[in-house]
């Protein structure tokens, strides 16, 4: 199941890239074989989410057969009437070698984000609970939209379900939600690095330029850890946006592409896209203001993207701005918060939501935070460049203030769009440091080392230079020198952080609860077990078992659960298939308040009326944490 779940995901994205690219038509194609197919991968996973919210837009199932289908039908279409020749050519160049030390920096990503995620056997943290569960829905409901108008998830609609959908079609095709969110996980974020490497040679023009900003790229703390959220995509999909964007200067054709990347940033993150936005902004002004280069194409391809991208937002704005609202406090803003109408949300929207603290971890950081990299980090995105990092990153800077004049003479656009990407996320990461008006910083380190990735390749590259004249073999015992430091200063911190034991999350009660729930690992997969703590348990989702929380009969009988006997809720459980009942001690909190001060003693009184019920069930584990009743 695992293998046809990988050779799904492979088919299905390569052939939605060459789909994608062959109906955009572009006259320049993409000559090397190895790029060529690479970047068909990268495009087919853009491609992906803006054809998954059309299918959803239309109310067509999200079924991995369709879009197996579709991912298909293009290219044995091409294939059988032009008979295109796959002459696959591998030979020992600079190029092909360079291919190689990519494919291994790869390995060495997946290797440890792989190992990493499978270490404990649960879900870290909460977000990748959450995520589990948004899976799970769209996997067997097959569609991104909530039953009825109530909130049930907090990651699909209005939030874009790009990532949830991805993963929940991917789960059709295993049986394992746990396993699909951290293997595809890790192998997106690892694939994130070879698009990386073909966006930077084509940006600079240099392989060299891009095979070490590949690796400090792939060895910097601060570039993602394992941890499942939209978040892991994003940075691919910028990847692969902005090569796309270059390629427009071959062959305008490639604007769709981009269009088509850029819808596909849109609907996976909210704040991202923001983000995504300024770095458009960046790119498109520094190539304006040096090149005059093909300007409107650029817009072009952002205008296309924000329409392609209405197969969500076209009726989800309101609500999402509604559902942001709702959680900060109102501000005076000459309204009141009675007043429910579209432009007071927009306005206590942005009153509220650009705060410098934005974001649960954002803080104001110390030169310590950047300059030296720890072994115990963040677990979502983790902080701290590495002192061989912060280093040549000055020395960058500093040569490009002595040679800015030869760079522009030069037109080398790369390197004043990779400085203002730079000043963009210095300022957003540290919004609180500088007390201005913020977006998530601790989100923003992710796309910070993308700038700094660059310009400390450029720094290296005139190191190099500096180094010829004293030996010919001075340059290759510098850049390796430097490779090994990077690795001890920042790839080996960078290694600890993502193969430690990570903690499972704040919303249990006690170390035992955690062990109660692992016990379900001894039971088959997709187990329907009934959770007495109520609706939204994540928990036992992420760990592979089942329960619909969503469907109506379920929803209708939990809300008089306390009024149930074991009798009536043995009944309900039988008549829908359910296994065990699971007793925990989450149930104290979720019935707190209609419990009031009585609750423990309430709930305790009937764990164990339910446990001595042995007519209608059977204790199969018990600990502090709760008890495990099979349904007989």
């Amino acid at each position: 199941m695992e293998i046809l779940s990988i050779l799904f995901f492979f088919i299905v994205m390569w052939g939605l890239g060459y789909t994608t690219i062959l109906l955009a038509n572009p006259k320049k194609k993409i000559t090397t074989f190895f790029e060529a197919n690479i970047m068909r991968l990268g495009i087919g996973i853009a491609t992906f989410m803006v054809v998954a919210t059309t299918l959803n837009l239309l109310r067509i199932s999200l079924d991995w057969k369709i879009f197996l289908a579709l991912s298909l039908i293009v290219p044995i279409w091409h294939y059988i009437k032009k008979k295109p020749k796959f002459n696959f050519c591998f030979p020992l160049t600079k190029s092909n070698l360079y291919a190689i030390l990519i494919f291994l920096m790869f390995a060495f990503s997946f290797y440890m984000y792989h190992e990493g995620s499978f270490v404990y056997p649960y879900l870290e943290n909460d977000d990748p609970w959450e995520h589990a569960r948004s899976a799970k829905y769209i996997s067997i409901e097959k569609t991104a939209y909530e039953p009825g108008s109530e909130d049930l998830f907090r990651y699909i609609d209005p939030y874009p379900p790009g990532f949830p959908i991805l993963m929940g079609v991917l789960h059709q095709t295993n049986d394992s939600i746990h396993w699909t969110l951290k293997f595809f996980n890790a192998l997106l974020i690892s694939l994130s690095i070879v698009f990386f490497y073909f966006f930077v040679r084509r940006f600079t023009q240099s392989e060299d330029k891009a095979l070490f900003a590949t690796f400090v790229l792939t060895v910097i703390p601060s570039y993602l850890s394992h941890f499942i959220w939209a978040h892991s995509i994003v940075p691919l999909l910028f990847f692969i946006t902005f090569y796309s964007l270059e390629k427009i200067s071959d062959d305008r054709k490639w604007q769709w592409v981009a269009a088509i990347a850029i819808a596909s940033i849109f609907v996976v993150h909210p704040s991202q896209s923001i983000k995504f936005v300024f770095f458009f902004a960046a790119y498109v002004f520094v190539k304006w203001i040096m090149k005059k280069e093909l300007t409107f194409v650029y817009v072009k391809s952002i205008i296309v993207g924000g329409i392609l991208s209405l197969t969500w937002w076209a009726t989800k704005v309101v609500s999402m701005l509604q559902e942001r609202v709702s959680r900060i406090e109102y501000l005076d803003a000459g309204l009141t918060s009675a007043d429910t109408s579209f432009w007071y949300k927009v306005v206590s929207f942005a009153k509220n939501y650009f705060t410098p603290n934005m974001g649960t971890a954002t803080r104001p950081y110390s030169f310590n935070d950047f300059f030296v990299a720890k072994d115990a980090n963040m677990i979502n995105n983790p902080i701290g460049l590495g002192v061989v990092v912060t280093i040549l990153l000055v020395i960058s800077l500093f040569f490009l203030v002595i040679y800015w004049k030869k760079y522009w003479s030069s037109k080398k656009s790369y390197i004043f769009i990779s400085l203002l990407w730079l000043l963009i996320t210095f300022l957003i990461v540290n919004s609180a440091t500088f007390n201005i008006p913020g977006l998530f910083g601790f989100r923003t380190w992710m796309l910070m080392v993308i700038p700094i990735s660059i310009l400390v390749a450029e720094g290296v590259t005139l190191l190099m230079r500096y180094a010829r004249p004293f030996g010919k073999l001075i340059p290759l015992v510098l850049v390796l020198g430097l490779a090994i430091g990077l690795i001890y200063t920042s790839g080996m911190p960078k290694y600890a952080v993502n193969t430690a034991n990570w903690p499972p999350g704040q919303g249990w009660t006690s170390m035992q609860e955690i062990q109660l729930y692992l016990w379900f690992n001894s039971v088959p997969k997709g187990t329907k077990v009934f959770p007495f703590s109520g609706s939204q348990n994540n928990e036992l989702i992420g760990l592979d078992m089942y329960h619909c929380d969503w469907c109506v009969n379920e929803r209708s009988f939990r809300e008089k659960m306390l009024s149930h006997t074991p009798a009536e809720t043995h009944a309900f459980l039988t008549k829908e298939g359910y296994k065990y009942l699971l007793l925990d001690t989450k149930t104290f909190m979720v019935h707190q308040e209609t419990l009031g001060n009585t609750t423990q003693p309430t709930i305790i009184k009937l764990f164990e009326t339910y446990a001595r019920d042995d007519v209608h069930y059977t204790p199969v584990f018990q600990n502090q944490g709760g008890v495990v009743l099979q349904v007989k």
